[in-house]
C-alpha cells in the first residue's frame, strides 16, 4: 500500500514538468517565458503550426498511410487529445486556487489602506494645531527677544574682560601647578585680544605679564624636552606645547635626533669595539701568507690524513650570530623606538589651526630618512667589516642564520619607515656575503684538489704503492693512521675522484642553505635566480670543474720545474680523470647543482657539452704528454746505450744488451700500468702471410716463423734504391700523433716514439761488422717482445727494418749474420 500511494506523489513533479513543457511547446516559449524568435512554419499539414489545415492533413493521411496506420494515427490523437483536456483541467483548477488567493490579499490590503488614511489625517490636523500655538507664543516673546539679546551680549563681554585680567594670576598658578597644557591653551585664546588692544595702558600691562609668564614656561618645556627622561606621552605634550609657543619646528626635530644620535652612537661604538681595527699591509700579507689555506673538512684526502680544519675569526671574540644579535638586539632595536617616537611627535600627530598650515610632517619625515641612512651606513659598515672577517667555511649555517637575522630585523625599519633605503641596502649586504661565501668555497675546492693531487704525488713516490694490480695489500704512503690507503693506481684514482666529488656535494649542501625554506631572504628573486645560476652553477661548479682541467693541462708544461718533476703516472691518472669527467661526473655533478637549486636559466649558462669538450680535450692532451714523457724515458736509455758504445771496433755478439732487456721490461711496466686504467683497444689482425710483412731490403731469408722477422742482407746491390722504392709503398708513420683512449693505442705511440728515437742515433753513427750484427741481434730481440704491444705489427716490423738498414748503410764492412744464429743468441738472452 505504501509503494502504491508514494508512487503518484514522486511522478507528480515529473508529470507537471512534462505538462508545463508541452504547453510552451504550443504557445511557442522557451525556458524564460519568452516567445521564440525562429520563424514560425507554413506548413499546412503541420499540425502544431498556426497555419494547420485540417483537410490537407486529412487527405494527405489518406494518400500516405494505410488503414492500419490510419488506426492507429487515430488512436494516438484520441489519446494525445484525452490528454491535453485533464492537463488543461489541472491548469485551470490550479489557477482558479490562485485568482482566489489573490483575490483575498486585494481585499486585505483595501482594508489595510482605509484604516491608514484615517490615522494620516488625524496628524495632519494636529500639525495644523501646533504650528498655530507657535505662532502666538512668537509674537507674544517678540518684543523682549531684541531687550534679552543685548543683556546677552553684554555679560559676555564682561566674563571676557574678566578673564583677561585674571590671566596672568591663573598662569601664574598653572605654572606652579606644572599645567602647562591649561595655561598654553588659556594663553592662545587671548594673544589676539591682547594684540589687538595692545595700544591702552591696561591691556599693554596684561600683554607684558602674560609674556614673561609663557617666556618662563616655554624654557621650562625646552628643558624637561631635552632631558628626555620623560614618557612617551608627556614628551608629545612637551613638543605640541612647543609648537604652539611658536617654537620653530626645525629645531625641535634637530634637537631631538641629536638627542636620540648620541644614544645611538653610543651602541655603534660598542659594536665597534668587537671588531679590530684592520692591520697595516706588510703585516696583513705576513699574516696571509702563514695562514693555510682553508678547505672544507667533510671528506677525506686520498691518504686517510686530515686537512687542515676551516679556521675560526682570529680578529673576534664573539662569532658572526653573536654580533648580529647584539647589533639587532640594541642598535637595531633603539633605532626602531627612535623612528616610532619621533613620527608619534613629529609625523603622524594630529596637527591644528595654525600648525596645519606650516606642513610640519613632510619636513620632519624628510629629517627623519636623512637621521636613519646616516647611522645605518655606519651600522651597514661595522657589519660588513665582520663579514669579511669570516674567513672558516667548516659551519657555514652560522653565517647564514646570521645573516637571516640580520635581514629579519630590518623589515621592521622597512614597516617603520616606508620608502627608506635601509632595507635594500641590507638587502645588498646580504647578496654580498652569499657572493663572498662562494668564492671562498671555490678556492676552499681548489686548495682541496691541489692538496689532494700532493698527497697523490707523494704516494706515487712511495716505493710501497703497487700499481702492477690491486690488492696487492701495499699501504699509501706508509700512512700511520691505522686504515688500508689505496693500493694501486685503480684503487687511487677512486679516492681522488670519490674524495673530490663528495667535497662538491657538501659545499654545495652548505651553499644551499642560503635557499632553504625557512630563511627569510630566500625569497628575493636574486637567490632564486642569479644566485642560483650565475652564483653556484658558473661561479662555483663551473669554474671549479673548469680549474681541474687547467690545472691538470697545466702538467703537460714540459719546460720549467712543474712540467719537468711530474711522475708519468700521475700524467696517466689525471687523464683518465679527465676522461671520466667527460663521460659521467660533469654531467652528475651539474642535474646534482640544477636539481638542488631549482634555477630558472634566464641568462646563458654553460653547456655540459662544452664542459665536456674541455675535459676530453685536457684528457687528451695529458694522455698525448703521457706518451711523449714515457717514449723520452726509454728513448733517453736508448740514446745512451748507442752514443756511448763503439761500433767500429767492438767485438762479435755473443748475447743481447741489457738495455734491450730493459727497454723490454720498461714496456711491460708501462703496458700493465696502462692496463689498470684504460681498456685494452682493438688490434688489427695479425697476418699469418709473410708476404704482408714490411722487411728490411736485405732480408735473405724469406721463410721466417711468424713473430721473428730476418734481417740479414742478400746478394750485393743498391741499398739506397732498394730502401726508396720500399719507402714508396710504406705508410707514412706520424710519430707524435695523437692517441686513443686505449692501451693498445698508448703503447703504440711510445714504442713509436722510441724505435724513431733509436733510428735517428744508429743514422748518426758509423758501424763495423760486429757492430751491425750487434744491432740484428737487438733489434730481433725487440721485435720478439714489442709487436705483442701495438696496435699494428707492421709498424714494428717496419721501424725495425729501417733501424736495420740504417746500420747496414752506415757500415764498413756490411757482413750480416745468419738468422739461425741471431735466434740462438736471442733465445739463449
Amino acid at each position: 500500500m505504501s509503494s502504491s500511494t508514494e508512487t503518484p506523489a514522486s511522478e507528480d513533479p515529473g508529470r507537471k514538468r512534462r505538462v508545463h513543457g508541452m504547453l510552451k511547446l504550443y504557445y511557442g516559449l522557451n525556458e524564460e517565458g519568452k516567445a521564440d524568435e525562429e520563424p514560425q512554419s507554413l506548413d499546412p499539414c503541420d499540425i502544431n503550426g498556426p497555419h494547420f489545415d485540417p483537410e490537407h492533413y486529412l487527405n494527405k493521411l489518406r494518400k500516405e498511410c494505410s488503414l492500419a496506420e490510419l488506426m492507429d494515427q487515430e488512436t494516438c490523437m484520441v489519446k494525445q487529445i484525452r490528454s491535453l483536456d485533464s492537463d488543461m483541467q489541472t491548469l485551470v483548477y490550479e489557477n482558479y486556487n490562485k485568482f482566489i488567493s489573490a483575490t483575498d490579499t486585494i481585499r486585505k490590503m483595501k482594508n489595510d489602506f482605509k484604516k491608514m488614511e484615517d490615522e494620516m489625517d488625524c496628524l495632519s490636523a494636529n500639525m495644523a494645531a501646533i504650528t498655530d500655538f507657535s505662532a502666538r507664543i512668537s509674537g507674544t516673546l517678540e518684543d523682549q527677544h531684541a531687550q534679552i539679546t543685548k543683556l546677552s551680549g553684554v555679560h559676555t563681554l564682561l566674563r571676557k574682560l574678566q578673564f583677561l585680567f585674571e590671566l596672568p594670576a591663573r598662569l601664574n598658578k598653572c605654572l606652579e601647578l606644572q599645567a602647562y597644557s591649561q595655561a598654553v591653551s588659556s594663553h592662545r585664546r587671548a594673544r589676539c585680544v591682547l594684540q589687538q588692544y595692545s595700544h591702552m595702558p591696561s591691556f599693554k600691562g596684561i600683554q607684558d605679564d602674560c609674556h614673561a609668564i609663557m617666556d618662563k614656561l616655554a624654557q621650562e618645556l625646552r628643558q624637561k624636552f631635552r632631558d628626555g627622561g620623560s614618557s612617551a606621552k608627556d614628551l608629545s605634550e612637551c613638543v605640541e606645547l612647543l609648537l604652539q609657543l611658536d617654537e620653530p619646528a626645525e629645531d625641535l626635530c634637530e634637537k631631538y635626533l641629536n638627542h636620540a644620535g648620541s644614544r645611538l652612537e653610543l651602541d655603534l661604538q660598542s659594536l665597534e669595539a668587537e671588531i679590530r681595527p684592520s692591520p697595516p699591509g706588510p703585516a696583513l700579507k705576513d699574516s696571509s701568507t702563514r695562514r693555510p689555506s682553508p678547505s672544507v673538512t667533510v671528506g677525506s684526502p686520498p691518504d686517510g690524513t686530515a686537512k687542515t680544519s676551516a679556521l675560526p675569526s682570529p680578529s673576534s671574540n664573539t662569532d658572526i650570530l653573536e654580533f648580529i644579535d647584539r647589533g639587532c638586539n640594541e642598535f637595531v632595536s633603539s633605532l626602531c623606538l627612535v623612528i616610532t617616537s619621533y613620527q608619534e611627535l613629529f609625523v603622524n600627530h594630529a596637527q591644528t589651526g595654525e600648525l596645519a598650515s606650516k606642513n610640519i610632517p613632510q619636513m620632519a619625515n624628510s629629517k627623519l630618512h636623512a637621521f636613519v641612512d646616516d647611522l645605518a651606513a655606519r651600522y651597514f659598515s661595522l657589519v660588513e667589516r665582520r663579514i669579511k672577517e669570516e674567513k672558516g667555511v667548516a659551519d657555514n649555517s652560522l653565517l647564514v642564520r646570521a645573516l637571516d637575522r640580520f635581514f629579519r630585523r630590518l623589515q621592521a625599519v622597512a614597516k617603520l619607515l616606508p620608502g627608506s633605503s635601509v632595507p635594500q641596502q641590507g638587502t645588498e649586504i646580504v647578496i654580498r656575503a652569499a657572493t663572498e661565501r662562494v668564492k671562498q668555497y671555490l678556492a676552499a675546492l681548489q686548495s682541496f684538489y691541489m692538496d689532494s693531487l700532493t698527497d697523490v704525488r707523494q704516494a706515487l713516490a712511495t716505493p710501497r704503492l703497487s700499481l702492477a694490480a690491486p690488492g696487492a695489500g701495499s699501504h699509501f704512503g706508509g700512512s700511520t693512521s691505522g686504515r688500508d690507503a689505496p693500493s694501486s693506481l685503480p684503487e687511487l684514482l677512486s679516492s681522488l675522484s670519490a674524495s673530490i666529488l663528495n667535497q662538491i656535494k657538501s659545499v654545495l649542501a652548505s651553499v644551499h642553505l642560503f635557499t632553504a625554506k625557512d630563511i627569510t631572504f630566500s625569497n628575493k628573486p636574486y637567490f632564486k635566480g642569479e644566485f642560483c645560476c650565475q652564483g653556484v652553477r658558473e661561479s662555483l661548479v663551473v669554474s671549479f670543474i673548469k680549474f681541474v682541467c687547467q690545472s691538470s693541462r697545466q702538467f703537460c708544461e714540459s719546460a720549467g720545474d712543474k712540467g719537468g718533476s711530474t711522475p708519468p703516472a700521475l700524467l696517466l691518472l689525471l687523464s683518465r680523470l679527465c676522461l671520466d669527467y667527460e663521460t659521467s661526473t660533469i654531467s652528475y655533478i651539474l642535474t646534482l647543482t640544477d636539481e638542488q637549486f631549482l634555477a630558472q636559466h634566464h641568462n646563458p649558462v654553460t653547456a655540459v657539452t662544452a664542459l665536456c669538450a674541455e675535459a676530453r680535450e685536457a684528457a687528451q692532451k695529458l694522455l698525448n704528454h703521457y706518451v711523449k714523457v714515457q717514449g723520452l724515458i726509454i728513448s733517453q736509455m736508448l740514446r745512451k746505450s748507442v752514443e756511448t758504445r763503439d761500433w767500429v771496433n767492438t767485438i762479435e755478439p755473443r748475447n743481447v744488451r741489457a738495455v734491450m732487456k730493459r727497454v723490454v721490461e720498461d714496456t711491460t711496466s708501462i703496458d700493465v700500468q696502462v692496463g689498470l686504467l684504460y681498456e685494452e683497444g682493438v688490434r688489427k689482425a695479425h697476418s699469418s702471410d709473410s708476404s704482408k710483412r714490411t722487411f728490411s731490403v736485405y732480408s735473405s731469408s724469406r721463410q721466417q716463423t711468424r713473430y721473428a722477422a730476418s734481417y740479414t742482407p742478400s746478394a750485393p746491390m743498391d741499398t739506397n734504391l732498394l730502401s726508396n722504392i720500399h719507402k714508396l709503398f710504406s705508410e707514412r708513420i706520424d710519430i707524435f700523433s695523437s692517441v686513443e683512449f686505449n692501451k693498445v693505442s698508448v703503447m703504440t705511440g711510445i714504442i713509436k716514439i722510441s724505435l724513431k728515437t733509436f733510428l735517428e742515433c744508429v743514422r748518426l753513427r758509423t758501424f763495423g761488422r760486429y757492430g751491425l750484427q750487434q744491432i740484428q741481434v737487438d733489434c730481433h730481440y725487440l721485435q720478439m717482445y714489442l709487436w705483442r704491444f701495438v696496435s699494428d705489427e707492421n709498424l714494428v716490423h717496419f721501424l725495425l727494418d729501417e733501424i736495420v738498414g740504417s746500420s747496414a748503410h752506415r757500415c764498413l764492412d756490411p757482413a750480416p749474420m745468419e738468422q739461425s744464429v741471431i735466434e740462438v743468441i736471442c733465445e739463449r738472452g
